[in-house]
């Protein structure tokens, strides 16, 4: 194939629009952005203090929780979000028909990875997520002159921050323009947080925290 010399004169002009192209393609292809609110209500597994003369359940009731979240989708399928949330965590410890319970809340900071199982242009996007952080709790109420249970543990007015994993899923639906409707489902499990329950004597503590925490919540996307 032979070239004039208009058609090398016009090679410039070819690479100019070749690159157009490709960085209209670009673009096109960047990550959205997310940022959103939700709230839910955690209901939560407790770990078990023993000693001798029984058992006792001991963590948090069961509570609100509320939070924001800051995503960007990496690709078609799969994306990636901080989330920070709030829980409305009182200490308790129950045995039988006892039950003391002291004022406390947790902040909980995580990155989770979402497999979404449909694009980026669908209009319902169902996901598994899983990620880690760490999770911070307080005790923040007044401690017992004689605290009922107290054979097990007391409950006592610090905090500790510990490792957390989390798991779970939830579906995204698009209701107009840039803004979607989710619905979060996540399991906080967690190592119990010892310095918010002294042992007494002879008790030893049993188990993790498993918080199960349904959320409901909109975002945006830019």
């Amino acid at each position: 194939m032979r070239f004039g010399a208009a058609n090398v004169r016009l090679i410039p002009v070819y690479c100019v629009i070749t690159a157009l192209v490709l960085a209209s393609g670009c673009v096109a292809q960047e990550p959205q952005w997310e940022v959103g609110a939700a709230a839910g209500f955690g209901i939560i597994r407790n770990a078990t203090i023993g000693n001798s003369s029984g058992s006792a359940s001991a963590g948090m009731d069961n509570r609100f929780a509320a939070g924001v979240v800051f995503g960007q989708d990496l690709y078609q399928h799969l994306s990636g979000e901080v989330r920070y949330t709030f829980r409305d965590d009182d200490l308790v410890l129950k045995s039988g028909g006892s039950k003391v319970n002291m004022d406390g809340e947790s902040h909980l900071v995580q990155y989770d990875m979402l497999f979404q199982a449909t694009r980026k242009s669908s209009r319902i996007r169902p996901y598994a997520a899983a990620g880690a952080g760490i999770r911070w709790f307080l005790g923040t109420g007044q401690e017992y002159v004689n605290q009922p249970l107290g054979n097990f543990a007391f409950l006592t007015k610090t905090d500790e921050v510990k490792p957390l994993v989390s798991m779970g899923g939830g579906v995204k639906v698009r209701v107009r323009g840039r803004m979607d409707i989710r619905l979060d489902f996540r399991d906080y499990i967690s190592p119990f947080p010892q310095k918010l329950f002294a042992t007494a004597p002879g008790a030893r503590i049993h188990g993790w925290l498993n918080d199960l925490v349904p959320f409901a919540g909109v975002s945006w996307l830019f």
